[in-house]
């Protein structure tokens, strides 16, 4: 009998919620963090909402950390519009970016084609796939792809995004 879903998949379940999306969020907040500490920006990320469980220098782990993560910037060296935009597209391009190294490893025989992997590449497609769309999910709570829009059409800053 073929079946959907069961008991007997909750362990996957829990691994994939709470071990493999916390760390897809991790490489896209990650890569925002990245390209503003290139460009001269002190960086905080924040995983998860909630109170805070854990904070480690610049990274602040709190009570429910498979939820949400968050990237935050301060003043970069010389600001410049597209400085910003390669800021808001460094998340999807770190989750792109690990999604190929991934499948590059399987390919080359150095990791197995394992479930954490597939679930992994899932959620790092689904992150990059709602990152890129250019909506506003509330106030100055644009996607990426809306920050890089706004950015590069009106010169619309955002120091916090997820």
């Amino acid at each position: 009998m073929n079946r959907l879903f069961s008991f007997d998949d909750m362990g996957t379940f829990a691994w994939a919620f709470f071990i493999v999306l916390p760390l897809t969020l991790l490489i896209h907040s990650g890569g925002h963090a990245f390209f503003a500490y290139l460009f001269g920006g002190k960086t905080s990320l924040t995983i998860g909402r909630g109170g805070k469980l854990l904070k480690v220098k610049n990274i602040e782990i709190r009570k429910f950390y498979f939820i949400d993560s968050a990237c935050y910037y301060d003043q970069l060296r010389k600001d410049r519009r597209w400085k910003h935009a390669l800021i808001y597209a460094g998340g999807p391009i770190f989750n792109i970016a690990s999604i190929l190294i991934v499948n590059g490893l399987i390919h080359a025989n150095i990791l197995p084609a394992h479930l954490f992997f597939y679930q992994f590449v899932y959620f790092s497609v689904y992150l990059v796939f709602f990152a890129l769309i250019p909506i506003d999910y509330g106030e100055n709570n644009p996607s990426d792809g809306k920050a890089i829009y706004d950015v590069m059409r009106y010169g619309k800053i955002y120091k916090e995004f997820n």
